[in-house]
């Protein structure tokens, strides 16, 4: 593939890296894989037959990360805490010109990807696409899908019914570090602006559709929603929901790692993501279904890599993956990774 687009991967080795890496390949790019972990990136070569370039790098070498960007057409960073890895890559790619993407689920770190580089990345004419992932990149397509015709609403409710949650070493580590950043507060969007709080955790019956039926959720589980909605969407108040059995795992220290339950590497996780606007009385729907939420993380982010570098696109700096994409399109192509039932027209995008 002497000829493909060369697309950096940074924390390659890692569990979504692993299959971000497999989704470029089977879409006909060049993966560069790269990271701190020169041992990690030899053992994902030997995995891919050895045909994989791959280049060492450090978040705290710029000019490592500058090597490891050379000659790509755009960056993918699957490398948490993303509260530690998002301004170097993005500093990175912003001096190599090229876009940046990645699948954080930190709210904090998404948060100030926004703020910190939105001016710059629009002055530069760059695109830089934060939580481009099942959290935050996924709720913000069905979200923008349910609105449609809207210009606002007054609420948007993102409910996630998944069977389990067993989380990666990377997911715990990332949850540490926002533990951390909010002084064990817990956060909400709520007013138009996000809000630290210490009110308990309340759980209700959420409705889902089939196949998963009504099931208990834990109200206010926050997630990137609350950012990347709000970032484009007017909608003061934006509450995500989480199934109580999943929220129990991710809380066990003593729940284990995916497993690998098919030849892909996907556990047998599946999962309904209900997604639910209100703009007075009326009410609209966008419902996803699929299996795995970090395998299906890497069609998401390598689908918007592909739009990004072939020019489909709603305009340049900072932006959510709704107010970047065309979210109905964007959805019906992440067939057949995610079955999506959105508002038909007129009332669809």
């Amino acid at each position: 593939m002497g000829s493909a687009l060369e697309v950096a991967v940074f924390g390659a080795y890692g569990h979504t890296g692993r299959f971000v890496v497999a989704e470029l390949r089977e879409r006909g790019y060049e993966p560069v894989a790269s990271g701190r972990d020169a041992a990690g990136l030899g053992l994902l070569a030997d995995a891919h037959g050895g045909g994989l370039d791959t280049r060492p790098a450090s978040v705290d070498d710029p000019a490592s990360l500058d090597r490891a960007l050379a000659g790509t057409a755009a960056v993918v960073n699957c490398a948490g805490p993303f509260a530690t890895t998002a301004a170097p890559l993005i500093e990175a790619a912003l001096r190599a010109g090229i876009p940046y993407v990645d699948v954080a689920a930190e709210i904090e770190a998404t948060a100030d990807t926004f703020a910190r580089f939105g001016e710059r990345a629009r002055a530069a004419g760059a695109v830089i696409v934060p939580a481009m992932a099942f959290y935050g990149g996924l709720g913000d397509l069905l979200a923008t899908a349910a609105m449609g015709d809207w210009t606002a609403a007054d609420e948007a409710h993102v409910a996630y019914g998944l069977s389990g949650w067993h989380p990666t070493a990377g997911t715990r580590t990332a949850g540490a570090v926002s533990h951390e950043r909010r002084q064990g507060r817990r956060v909400r969007f709520r007013g138009g602006r996000l809000e630290y709080h210490q009110d308990g955790l309340t759980t209700l019956k959420w409705p889902f559709p089939e196949p998963m039926g009504p099931r208990e959720v834990v109200s206010e589980f926050t997630m990137a929603d609350v950012v990347t909605l709000p970032s484009h969407l007017r909608v003061p108040e934006v509450r995500t929901y989480m199934a109580l059995e999943a929220a129990g795992d991710l809380a066990s220290p003593d729940t284990p790692a995916p497993t690998a339950t098919d030849a892909h590497g996907r556990s047998d996780q599946t999962f309904v993501v209900d997604v639910r606007v209100r703009s007075g009385a009326e009410e609209r729907r966008a419902v996803a279904r699929g299996r795995d939420i970090y395998a299906v993380t890497a069609p998401l982010a390598v689908e918007a890599t592909t739009r990004i570098l072939t020019g489909r696109t709603h305009r340049v700096g900072v932006a959510s993956a709704g107010e970047l994409f065309d979210a109905r399109d964007f959805l019906r192509a992440l067939s057949p990774h995610v079955t999506v039932d959105v508002p038909s027209s007129p009332s669809g995008v």
